[in-house]
């Protein structure tokens, strides 16, 4: 796994544009002038939006442009406020601290890339393609939505030519998932972004791949099937501060660690942002985030401390 622990920066914004219906860019650039941190492709970064509103979003600009930040926003008529705020009370000249960048979702190398987009999922995708198109590999997108108009950055795919499928669900249905895959050569990495029915129809689709094929970036947490034993208390043991503490039942790493002085950084609470990943010294976890691979999983050498538990008595963190 690739990440970024994440700096915490002052940014302005410098641009806001309508780039579809429903859905807002958001342009930042450093107050100072610095340059920006490095990313790359398939990083995003929190916004804070004041009164503890945090909100992870996908950078989706050029990665090589070191003085600007550009994320896309859908506004959700049934949120919590977050992208009501991106649309309607921020103007161009406001501040706004960050944090990252962070990539939980890189673009590992392969022979051949098969992206998936479903609405604002197109925004990690975006500068995919331009690494992959500067690399020479063979690639194509299937990009869908409610309507044409519904969907953003359609500007900006047209230089891709025929290796761009448009299909808006009022003109065509439902994207043909099988099929595409069904076209693949070996060697190929299957990238999706969009809502979770999306996303469950390309694991479908993807079964019979190899494994490490698919690469998915999630809006919402997987469903999770829990046992009773899952949820038993166990002991955690920080390595570094020379501290250790029960995690009772129902209760989070987080939430037990910071009752003994030790705050760990976090944002989603729902193990799909990435931000309180911690390195496992000893123990089993459990992991109930949406962002490692099973291959990572297995490991057991990173977790999610929001979300996750152990199933060993005893869990060494490093921390």
């Amino acid at each position: 796994m690739i990440t970024h622990g994440g700096q915490t920066l002052d940014l302005r914004i410098v641009d806001l544009q309508t780039v579809s219906e429903g859905v807002r860019s958001v342009h930042l650039s450093p107050i100072d002038g610095a340059a920006l941190p490095s990313w790359s492709p398939g990083a995003h970064i929190d916004l804070h939006l004041g009164d503890g509103l945090v909100r992870q979003y996908s950078l989706c600009g050029p990665v090589d442009d070191p003085a600007t930040w550009r994320v896309a926003v859908l506004l959700e008529p049934a949120g919590r406020g977050g992208s009501h705020l991106l649309h309607h009370e921020v103007a161009v000249g406001d501040k706004v601290t960050v944090v990252g960048p962070r990539n939980h979702f890189p673009l590992e190398p392969a022979e051949e890339y098969l992206f998936i987009a479903g609405g604002i999922g197109i925004t990690p995708i975006l500068p995919m393609l331009v690494a992959a198109t500067a690399l020479g590999v063979r690639w194509r997108l299937l990009y869908g939505g409610r309507t044409r108009r519904s969907m953003a950055f359609l500007d900006e795919l047209v230089q891709y030519g025929d290796r761009v499928t448009i299909a808006p669900r009022e003109e065509f249905g439902d994207l043909h998932i099988a099929a595409e895959v069904a076209r693949c050569g070996p060697g190929v990495a299957v990238y999706c972004c969009g809502p979770a029915p999306l996303l469950s129809v390309v694991e479908e689709a993807c079964a019979s791949l190899p494994r490490g094929t698919t690469h998915f970036e999630r809006f919402t947490a997987k469903d999770i099937v829990e046992g009773p034993v899952e949820d038993g208390p166990f002991e955690v043991v920080l390595e570094r501060s020379g501290v250790s503490v029960v995690v009772a039942a129902g209760e989070s790493i987080v939430d037990a660690v910071d009752r003994v002085g030790i705050p760990v950084e976090t944002s989603c609470r729902e193990g799909i942002c990435g931000s309180c990943e911690t390195r496992v010294l000893a123990g089993s976890p459990i992991h109930r985030d949406s962002i490692l691979s099973e291959e990572e999983q297995e490991a057991g050498d990173v977790m999610m401390l929001c979300v996750g538990r152990a199933s060993s008595p005893r869990l060494v963190l490093d921390l």
